[in-house]
């Protein structure tokens, strides 16, 4: 049998509450500082960028949290997504192993960023929250965001890293289609993108300048708050439907994964599906390896440092403990613009920390190459993000082939490249090539970063 298997759930296997990774974890993350006196902060320092009920969740202890029914209402659009079995691949790869794939890219917005987008707009909007401001890098936040400010009546501003803004114009049209103000960053709009600016007039940008930016603006107005994508505690929270959903999928399956692979930016696609898997690993209950990967270009937990920095490159956001490249490191401009951030979740880089995860990194025309042949096999045409997750499956794969043992691998495709066949092109045209590793960019932004007084 060759064809694709595909595993459906009805509405009401949607998730009722969100996974909290924490309390199951082996100890307390280290804390989030303040940046001006190096100790830990309190709810209300977030307050002047977040909504309260957003503050509590990014630090809460709970072991489950309500989905409230709102926004389970508006996931029913989209979800359950389908897990498939992806038996045409495994025939091209002549592998014994099992492939399994979480499809996001059946959303709105093309890939799994509406699952936390629309609740924070939720929560944004009950709060009283007039306008809602952030960053984006390839464009699948900021379009997710924006299709969820339209559903709630929210004002809605973006900066798009300006490399992405001129590389995936169709994205940016999308975010304007449904009412979203987007801007390329760095940008003349804020003290901070105008301090870029003046050092670097030809500056590409990046998701930390971005983020820069979209907090001055937050922090500004009373009426408006800043939305993050990626990164923090209750954004992987919100995603963890997606491996919720996956765990139900997988006995329907009659299966369990031995490999989990997700692709790493700032982390919450990969949290999204591992971290359910990993409570049960925690719990005892089932063993898995779980394998992130990532841009070599923008190494952050195979070549960063575990340290507390900086979220944004004008260090306007407490200090958090992750694995980093440094704040002011900007990354090459490779067309996987979600996966270029300088750090990494502070939650997942706990958990490569404490050895119950693993990394690895692939070059840019690896992943073209993986995206081209799972389309060709599959019919589906990953983004450039997720094809850094099909390319480290392929990997696996073959070394299943190689060893002779059939292993179970499941992965996330959490996006769809519609809006990518322009760096499609390139790589066909022989435009695109590997970035070689910065080290000494790197080294540099390294040497900057913060001293705490605190140890994490």
């Amino acid at each position: 049998m060759s064809d694709r298997v595909k595993f459906l759930l009805d509405e009401k296997d949607i998730p009722e509450s969100w996974y909290n990774i924490v309390p199951d974890l082996p100890g307390p993350p280290p804390p989030v500082l303040h940046p001006g006196t190096g100790q830990p902060i309190g709810p209300q320092d977030l307050a002047p960028i977040f909504c309260d009920e957003l503050i509590m969740q990014e630090v809460s202890t709970a072991p489950r949290i309500e989905i409230p029914g709102e926004v389970r209402d508006i996931y029913k659009q989209w979800r359950p997504t389908p897990l498939y079995r992806a038996r045409r691949l495994e025939a091209a790869l002549d592998t014994p192993a099992h492939i399994y794939y979480k499809y996001e890219g059946v959303s709105p917005a093309g890939s799994h960023k509406p699952n936390s987008a629309v609740a924070q707009a939720y929560y944004n909007k009950k709060a009283g929250v007039r306008r809602l401001v952030t960053e984006t890098g390839a464009g699948q936040w900021g379009s997710s965001l924006a299709i969820a400010c339209s559903w709630f009546g929210l004002d809605c501003e973006i900066y798009m890293v300006k490399v992405s803004y001129h590389q995936k114009p169709y994205r940016r049209g999308l975010m304007e289609a449904f009412g979203a103000k987007v801007y390329a960053s760095p940008s003349d709009r804020t003290a901070s993108g105008r301090a870029i600016l003046a050092k670097d007039p030809n500056c590409s940008g990046s998701l930390g300048m971005a983020i820069s930016e979209a907090v001055e603006v937050a922090a500004q107005s009373a009426d408006t708050k800043y939305a993050l994508g990626s990164v923090l505690n209750h954004v992987l929270l919100h995603q963890t439907v997606v491996g919720l959903e996956c765990q139900k999928q997988m006995e329907m399956a009659g299966e369990y994964p031995e490999v989990l692979v997700g692709c790493t930016g700032g982390g919450s696609n990969f949290a999204g599906i591992a971290f359910p898997f990993l409570g049960a690993k925690l719990k005892k209950q089932k063993d898995i390896r779980v394998v992130a990967v990532e841009p070599s270009a923008c190494p952050s937990l195979t070549k960063g440092r575990y340290a507390y920095d900086f979220g944004d490159t004008s260090h306007l956001t407490p200090l958090v403990k992750m694995h980093t490249l440094g704040s002011t490191f900007v990354p090459p401009p490779l067309h996987s613009g979600g996966l270029r951030y300088h750090g990494m979740a502070p939650l997942v880089s706990y958990c490569l920390q404490h050895g119950l995860i693993e990394a690895t990194s692939v070059h840019q025309l690896e992943t073209f190459q993986a995206g081209v042949q799972f389309a060709r096999a599959e019919g589906i045409l990953p983004a450039p993000e997720a094809t850094h997750a099909v390319a480290a499956t392929i990997r696996e794969a073959l070394r299943c082939k190689a060893e002779g043992k059939a292993r179970t691998i499941l992965f996330n495709l959490c996006g769809h490249g519609h809006f990518d066949l322009q760096s499609y092109m390139d790589y066909f045209a022989g435009k695109l090539k590997d970035y070689a590793y910065p080290e000494a960019e790197i080294a540099m932004a390294l040497a900057g970063l913060p001293s705490v007084p605190v140890a994490g």
